[in-house]
């Protein structure tokens, strides 16, 4: 996951597009699609993992480069997007 919050969901996101389904459009463009399947199995080994923690585990991996909240998610609705995003 951290190529995706490095390279497409920072502070330059706009340079892929506005919205999420833009910026995962450019990431599935430029990633085969066993990478796609690979961050879906990473979302869901860390949903696991995080279970009673996620908002903070999420905030501490990840926090410094993107917040969901400021996208109009939680991070489990965020995290849920990405795996439906990246499944099609």
């Amino acid at each position: 996951m951290f190529q995706l919050f490095c390279c497409y969901l920072n502070e330059d996101s706009n340079i892929w597009g506005n919205t999420l389904p833009e910026i995962l459009s450019c990431y599935k463009r430029d990633c085969p699609r066993e990478s796609h399947l690979e961050m879906i199995r990473e979302i869901n080994l860390f949903i696991n993992e995080h279970l009673d923690d996620l908002d903070s585990a999420f905030e501490t991996d990840y926090g410094r480069n993107f917040s969901p909240e400021l996208w109009g998610y939680t991070t489990l609705s965020f995290l849920e997007e990405l795996k439906r995003i990246l499944s099609e």
